[in-house]
């Protein structure tokens, strides 16, 4: 007799699973995801192997995170995105469509922009500035993929939404990586110099963008926004709908249980894997690895993980209460920091490279799916989910911006080695945090009215 999975058949089971994966509202979701993950390491990881080639100490690499700080402050604009229309292109595409074309046109000039700069031919102020406007315009869009996203998958679709999401913001994430190294290296196999190799790469990463602006115009309007129009577009006066929703938006939150709790657990959260990549790049240049090596490894092995990992990591919310995924999450994205302390002292070793790349790749996305189905889990309204769902990503992106920046330094004075014992270490306030929230019963307040597997407590 076949085995029962969730009351079904196998059969039927993953039959249903895999058509959830192929539905209309997922594939939208999925291209928006790469168009989220293209541009972070631009500002990122990227830049800092420009830069590293270009000389810059690791201190200052370290402090080029700073660059991030749009994403730690975006809700402060986010209530303009839920309240105020965009000309012409809230009238032709819808509210959160006109918004995203407009964020993405936005981003694809920042990025050309920044490829006009560059460590070695403008001064490091400049090229910070052309990262910022990158920064500001990736984290507009951000706010809008994330409304669009919560409020156009049904429960049924959410955990996979969120699977696809993080596996093709990771595959974005590896092509601004990893492509761009394989781009400029192209380049320099042409006789093209090396500083113009990199401006020529960001340039072909802001043709990317393509790929999200032709993904809005195929997409549909979350009926959420219909919604929202009847419910919150009563006052005519721009500011006033902008104060009314920031207002509406953050006193919702903070009067619930456990607000200010569930606020440090998301700042917490993700900060053993910030505080560790924002020395991955320059770590790996150090042990003598080639640019070209690195990029085989990452798109190869690490996209392969990447896509495992977000699918598992989509299985697991979906069979399982948030709760239990979350433990699940914690601890094996803190043990991937392990990993790159073994890699420091096995040195210039592909083989123990591949191997810790795809470990890390792995339990990356799948903590980030669960991590993200939680988050979604905190937005309630359609009034103001970009507003929440961007205090929430803002304040998740404090430990890759501010907390991580003096990352650099603390490899000057350990080592490296040491440093990933660090960061193995740094994940104990959020193993700590999550167990208090735990036992008070924060996940309970998290049942949907028609409860799902993919949130709840045991």
């Amino acid at each position: 007799m076949d085995p029962i999975i969730d009351g079904k058949p196998p059969r039927q089971y993953w039959r249903e699973i895999f058509a959830v994966y192929l539905a209309r509202p997922v594939l939208i979701v999925l291209f928006l995801g790469f168009s989220s993950g293209l541009p972070l390491a631009l500002s990122g990881s990227t830049l800092a192997i420009w830069m590293r080639e270009a000389g810059v100490d690791l201190g200052t690499i370290g402090l080029f995170t700073l660059v991030g700080t749009p994403y730690t402050i975006k809700f402060l604009w986010a209530p303009v995105v839920d309240a105020v229309d965009v000309p012409l292109l809230t009238r032709l595409l819808g509210r959160r469509r006109g918004w995203l074309m407009l964020s993405q046109i936005m981003l694809m000039a920042a990025i050309f922009g920044l490829a006009l700069s560059g460590p070695q031919n403008s001064p490091l102020a400049v090229v910070a500035g052309a990262a910022l406007l990158v920064a500001v315009a990736s984290a507009t869009q951000d706010i809008l993929i994330d409304a669009f996203r919560v409020e156009s998958l049904n429960n049924s679709e959410q955990a996979a939404g969120m699977a696809a999401y993080v596996a093709a913001y990771r595959i974005g994430m590896l092509v601004s990586t990893a492509g761009t190294l394989y781009v400029v290296s192209a380049w320099e196999a042409w006789g093209v110099g090396k500083d113009a190799a990199w401006s020529l790469a960001y340039i072909v990463m802001a043709a990317f963008v393509a790929i999200g602006t032709a993904t809005t115009l195929l997409a549909t309007e979350p009926e959420g926004s219909a919604e929202a129009e009847t419910l919150g577009r009563v006052e005519t006066n721009p500011l006033v709908r902008v104060a009314t929703v920031a207002y509406g938006a953050f006193s919702d939150f903070l009067t619930r249980d456990l607000a200010f709790a569930t606020l440090l657990f998301v700042v917490l959260f993700k900060f053993c894997d910030a505080f560790a990549g924002a020395m991955m790049a320059p770590f790996v240049i150090d042990l003598g690895f080639t640019r070209t090596d690195y990029a085989n490894i990452v798109k190869g092995l690490g996209l392969a993980a990447t896509l495992v990992g977000g699918f598992v990591g989509g299985l697991v919310a979906r069979a399982h209460p948030l709760l239990t995924a979350l433990w699940f999450g914690a601890l094996l994205q803190m043990s991937s920091n392990l990993a790159f302390t073994w890699q420091a002292y096995m040195g210039l070793n592909h083989w123990a490279l591949a191997t810790s790349v795809t470990f890390e790749n792995f339990t990356s996305a799948f903590g980030t799916v669960i991590f993200v189905s939680y988050l979604s889990a905190l937005c309630r309204s359609p009034l103001h989910t970009a507003t929440q769902f961007a205090l929430l990503t803002a304040l998740s992106a404090v430990g890759r911006t501010y907390l991580s920046a003096g990352s650099g330094f603390v490899v000057e004075e350990t080592g490296w080695p040491l440093f990933f014992v660090i960061s193995f270490l740094s994940a104990i306030p959020s193993l700590a945090l999550l167990w208090w929230l735990q036992v008070r019963g924060h996940f309970r307040s998290l049942e949907p009215e028609n409860p799902s597997r993919w949130v709840g407590e045991p």
